[in-house]
């Protein structure tokens, strides 16, 4: 059994792509284990930093317990070490502790901590959630800021008494409050562009030199290319986000879930395994499928 990776470690290998693979089904919405093997030996073919088992791309809203454990397994084989693997945990207080544990079991480099199920909670309850999910384990913890846990900058450095709290991933792409964050808290945490490919130029711009992509499920090169013109702040950036990641975002925005199916779709037309999403997410619709298709040619550089 490897040895656990401490925070610092973890820490120190965030930056540039961390990439966010699905949870393929069959046909019926079983696991498909067979599939989640194929794509990740093709993913770690390519240098994304991190990758995160059962996050919110992965469906871990639609998993039970056993199958999260399942999938984060076999995400840590799969990668045999080639780059840190983050499980994401949530839900409620204990489900987000005995998941955290388990993925520490099961191999896991760190945890990625999802808001509770219960909503506009106080900020005294989501310190001492966050503090539980934390002493779970000894893993490396990112937070994840999203939906309605939408945190100022006095309630992040409150959140960096937790020692094991290596990483803030932001799923608001809201630049201006998160500066006011960076600039209170400083470099105790590292940063993280959550909420998607399309808000690299935003995140880059204000210094921020790693993020969680969807596009690496289909397009591994297309997300580290982003990361390259962002980090080196190529006037190229903008144009290959106009040709080849708005109109993927465009089309996500349409309707709820898109931000899985469009990318389980796409990953099926490029020979990876997506397969069907578990309700309540919708499959993408017949002709919205030609849409994607004429993306993919777009991407053809990239595959």
């Amino acid at each position: 059994m490897k040895a656990m990776m401490e925070p610092a470690e973890l820490r120190g290998r965030l930056s540039g792509v961390i990439a966010f693979p699905v949870t393929p089904f069959k046909s019926d919405l079983t696991l498909d284990i067979a599939g989640l093997r194929h794509n990740l030996e093709k993913l770690i073919e390519h240098p994304v930093c991190a990758v995160v088992a059962a996050g919110g791309t992965g469906e871990i809203y639609s998993l039970t317990p056993a199958e999260h454990s399942q999938v984060v397994r076999v995400i840590v084989e799969a990668v045999r070490g080639r780059a840190p693997v983050i499980a994401g945990v949530g839900f409620g207080g204990q489900l987000a502790i005995d998941l955290a544990q388990a993925a520490a079991e099961a191999g896991a480099d760190g945890i990625l901590a999802l808001p509770p199920y219960y909503p506009q909670a106080d900020d005294e309850g989501m310190l001492e959630y966050y503090r539980a999910i934390g002493r779970a384990t000894r893993l490396g913890m990112l937070i994840y800021s999203r939906d309605w846990a939408n945190f100022g900058a006095a309630m992040v450095e409150r959140l960096t008494s937790i020692p094991t709290l290596v990483a803030w991933k932001d799923g608001q792409g809201d630049v201006r409050r998160l500066q006011m964050i960076m600039n209170r808290v400083g470099d105790r945490l590292s940063w993280i562009g959550g909420a998607g490919d399309d808000t690299v130029p935003g995140y880059y711009a204000i210094g921020i030199r790693a993020y969680t992509s969807s596009i690496a499920t289909v397009a591994p090169r297309l997300s580290l290319k982003l990361h390259e013109l962002g980090a080196s702040r190529s006037d190229e950036l903008i144009e290959l986000m106009h040709s080849s990641v708005i109109p993927l975002y465009a089309l996500r925005a349409r309707r709820k879930g898109y931000e899985v199916s469009a990318m389980k779709a796409m990953m099926d037309m490029v020979g990876l395994q997506g397969g069907p999403v578990r309700p309540p997410l919708v499959e993408v619709r017949p002709e919205e499928r030609d849409e994607l298709r004429v993306m993919l040619e777009t991407w053809q550089p990239f595959l």
